[in-house]
């Protein structure tokens, strides 16, 4: 089954910016339009299993959310379903798809063809979902011309022509950090509208431009911070954060407060050193006493 696709929409030449404004325009809340995707994945499933209706309990824990928020969610979309039937999954299937802008094909291009790069050129879920790769685009030499997904890498001078040529409005940048404020100012200047960055960096772009950002280490230190919980493993609270630093950050941060107390005298390398030295239980040694406390009490 084509997703989102209804036999009148074939025929029918898309408008660009419909995706948006649907929603704009009937005020659907930014926290229902992040879970429609979800509901459209647990959808799809019940359909590709021909599954004719499903009840609002049901595909509620499918997507993972509570009954009540589900049928709040779809009463923006004007569909109540069923009492003692539920909703008909072919017809919500291509309501959340229309509603999305997944009635047509959307042209992205891919900017920075690294490991990352290569991996999303070949995840063969774009085209299932409303999304063509249009072009893969890179600047160093020794990666342009090569291919990815049967797509050749192209340099970055072509962007502008590119994003023309194919109306693209999307752009996915999977670039080194240093390089992605550049790369998404040339997508914004070229008339890129929608931006998603996999680069681990904030990028600041002008109104009327959407960024999301997905960023893998965050994800992990969130996952980190609650496998510590669960294991009981929590920081000790009678320490400071200063307590668990690095030797040079300590040693930093005792300069810092000599130098607001007034102190002048310059530290021997014997006494610049002891500020950096473990404990002998392997634990950081601790500044001067009664120097941690005065800027950042336990």
């Amino acid at each position: 089954m084509a997703i989102g696709r209804s036999p009148q929409s074939s025929s029918q030449t898309p408008d660009q910016g419909a995706a948006r404004r649907p929603s704009r325009a009937r005020g659907i809340p930014e926290a229902t339009v992040a879970r429609l995707p979800l509901y459209l994945r647990a959808l799809t499933a019940l359909s590709e299993r021909s599954v004719p209706t499903v009840s609002s309990e049901e595909l509620a824990a499918a997507a993972g959310v509570n009954s009540a928020k589900l049928r709040k969610d779809f009463s923006y979309l004007g569909s109540y379903g069923t009492r003692g039937v539920g909703y008909d999954v072919e017809y919500l299937v291509y309501q959340i798809s229309r509603e999305l802008g997944l009635t047509q094909d959307w042209p992205v291009v891919i900017v920075g063809i690294g490991n990352l790069g290569h991996a999303l050129a070949n995840y063969g879920g774009f085209a299932s979902r409303g999304f063509r790769v249009a072009a893969l685009l890179d600047a160093d030499p020794s990666v342009v011309g090569s291919s990815a997904a049967g797509l050749p890498v192209r340099h970055m001078d072509e962007l502008e022509s590119i994003v023309e040529s194919q109306h693209v409005s999307i752009g996915v940048i999977t670039t080194p950090p240093g390089a992605a404020q550049q790369v998404c100012d040339r997508l914004v200047e070229a008339g890129v509208t929608s931006i998603l960055n996999f680069a681990p960096t904030v990028l600041t772009v002008p109104d009327g431009v959407d960024v999301r950002k997905v960023d893998l280490s965050i994800e992990l230190q969130i996952l980190a911070f609650h496998e510590q919980r669960k294991a009981g493993d929590e920081p000790d609270r009678t320490e400071s954060v200063l307590d668990r630093a690095p030797g040079p950050v300590r040693a930093a941060a005792a300069k810092l407060r000599r130098a607001a107390a007034g102190s002048t005298k310059p530290r021997t390398a014997a006494e610049s050193a002891k500020d950096a030295e473990p404990t002998a239980q392997g634990k950081p040694g601790k500044p001067g006493e009664g120097e941690l406390s005065a800027v950042m009490p336990a």
